[in-house]
């Protein structure tokens, strides 16, 4: 299956780069099994969506991981993205992403500072693909994750071209945001607000979280020829065990599984492969890719953002709902002038 298979053209200006007030982005509902096509807004939801269907979310939260600092003594500026903290390392080292990264070898020593006060970090480890490892701390009594918080700017995808707001902070997260540890948002969920979540509970729609923290490797290109060679980035989840019954019994009872986001669809899918078809409760990482072909086990219908073009998350839409149909889809978002990626409009499949 050829990547170029999943290619259309987008016009740079329809790239989002500030988001609409919560709950007022237009939604394109598509029809999995007749490729038909209605246009709407986020707020008709629970009019789409019918009572005893479940409506998963990822309660992920999206940690301030861009920080801004100088290096020790030359003060040249430096930008450090923090991937997460290092599994199986030791206490304090996480990796990152910095720049610039050939000045940047095992023992230099950055600091980032702010009226909250110093973060420092060592680079302790060159990786592949650009990655270090580091180790942070603080002479102050600040904890290192306070400083983070205090010091750290919104990591905003590549694609918007704009420094991170204020506004951000809160834009960039979404209303059941609970467990820290993304670097992106899981973007399907921005849509979302009190009032809409209360609506969709009066039309008898359920609700329940699931936990899967958003990495780097979201925005990692797929520079294959061939859909099968490419090999996505693992990405921890949780599903705690009242979750994973909840599923279930929606499952055997007939009623619809709808995942809010790609992110929720992998932790998903990726459990019920673990669970041999049931979705298993506990903590694994998924790495299920997802690609036309794919038997989904759990999922029955999705909300999500419309996506990078040639991009994995493409391919797991049209996983669901048809290539043929999502690229349609899409040449009609683009002829009514939808929003695309992170910040942008949203999209219902049925």
């Amino acid at each position: 299956m050829l990547v170029s298979d999943f290619d259309f053209e987008l016009p740079p200006e329809l790239i989002a780069q500030n988001a609409a007030p919560r709950g007022d982005s237009r939604l394109l509902t598509l029809d999995r099994s007749t490729g038909a096509i209605r246009h709407g807004a986020v707020g008709d939801l629970p009019s789409l969506l019918r009572a005893g269907d479940l409506l998963v979310v990822n309660d992920t939260r999206v940690f301030p991981a861009r920080l801004l600092g100088r290096r020790v003594p030359s003060g040249g500026a430096v930008e450090c993205l923090l991937l997460g903290e290092r599994v199986g390392g030791e206490p304090g080292t996480w990796d990152a992403l910095m720049h610039p990264g050939q000045k940047l070898k095992p023992g230099s020593i950055v600091e980032f500072t702010g009226s909250a006060g110093t973060l420092k970090a060592e680079v302790l480890a060159r990786r592949f693909q650009g990655r270090r490892t580091i180790r942070l701390w603080s002479d102050s009594s600040s904890s290192v994750v306070a400083l983070i918080d205090a010091l750290g700017h919104v990591p905003l995808p590549p694609y918007i071209n704009r420094a991170d707001t204020a506004d951000d902070r809160e834009r960039y997260q979404t209303v059941f945001a609970r467990e820290r540890g993304s670097i992106a948002a899981p973007t399907a969920g921005l849509h979302f607000t009190d009032a809409i979540l209360d609506r969709l509970d009066d039309t008898g729609i359920e609700r329940c979280a699931i936990t899967l923290h958003v990495g780097y490797g979201t925005f990692k290109p797929v520079k294959v020829d061939y859909v099968e060679a490419h090999v996505v980035d693992p990405e921890p989840y949780t599903i705690a065990r009242d979750v994973a019954d909840r599923i279930s019994r929606a499952r055997a009872e007939g009623r619809r599984v709808i995942a809010v986001g790609t992110t929720t669809t992998r932790a998903l899918e990726d459990a019920a492969r673990c669970g041999g078809g049931r979705v298993a409760a506990g903590s694994a990482f998924a790495e299920t890719f997802i690609y036309p072909g794919f038997t989904f086990q759990v999922v029955d219908g999705l909300i999500t953002n419309f996506h990078l073009p040639k991009s994995s998350l493409l391919m797991l839409v049209s996983a669901l709902a048809g290539r043929e149909r999502v690229l349609a889809a899409y040449r009609e978002a683009v002829e009514h002038r939808y929003r695309f990626y992170s910040y942008g409009d949203a999209m219902l499949i049925v």
